[in-house]
C-alpha cells in the first residue's frame, strides 16, 4: 500500500510542478512547441471538462471528483493481490487529485499538451494520468478478473 501512496504524491506533484513552469514560462494563450509536428505546450485555462464541456460548473465537478474518490476508495478495498488493479486506482486518484486542486484553488484547470497531428482536446498530466489509469482497470476488469481466491467479492 505504501508504494501506490508514495507513487500518487509523485503524480500529484508532477502534475501541479508541470502547471507551475507552464504558468511561469508560457504566456496565456500562447504556444510553445515542445516535439515538433507531435506535441506542443499551450498554455489554457479550462473551467470545464474536455474541450470545454460543461463550462463553468464547478460544483458538477467538485461533486463528481468526490464521488470518484470515494468509488476508488471502495474498489481499493477490493483489490488486494492485484497490483495493475491498484496501479489503474492510483493514477485514477492522482489524476482526480491533480485537477481537483486546481479546481479548489484557481476555480479553473491549467492545461498545456496539445497534440500537434490532430484535432484534440488540450490536456495536462492529471487528465493523463486519469485517462491511462482508467484504461488499466478495464482491461484489468475485463480480461484478468476472474473473481478468483486472491480477491474478495
Amino acid at each position: 500500500m505504501l508504494i501506490y501512496l508514495i507513487l500518487a504524491v509523485v503524480l500529484i506533484a508532477a502534475d501541479q510542478l508541470i502547471k507551475a513552469w507552464v504558468v511561469a514560462h508560457i504566456a496565456l494563450g500562447a504556444t510553445q512547441p515542445f516535439i515538433p509536428g507531435i506535441l506542443s505546450l499551450t498554455h489554457i485555462h479550462n473551467n470545464g471538462a474536455a474541450f470545454s464541456i460543461l463550462e463553468g460548473k464547478q460544483w458538477f465537478f467538485y461533486i463528481i471528483t468526490v464521488v470518484a474518490l470515494v468509488v476508488v476508495a471502495a474498489l481499493w478495498r477490493d483489490s488486494k493481490g492485484a497490483p495493475w488493479y491498484r496501479l489503474g486506482l492510483t493514477l485514477i486518484f492522482a489524476g482526480a487529485i491533480g485537477n481537483f486542486i486546481d479546481r479548489v484553488r484557481l476555480k479553473y484547470v491549467v492545461d498545456m499538451f496539445q497534440f500537434d497531428f490532430m484535432n484534440f482536446a488540450i490536456s495536462n498530466f492529471a487528465d493523463w494520468c486519469l485517462t491511462v489509469g482508467v484504461v488499466i482497470v478495464v482491461i484489468y476488469l475485463l480480461f484478468f478478473d476472474k473473481g478468483d481466491s486472491k480477491r474478495k467479492r
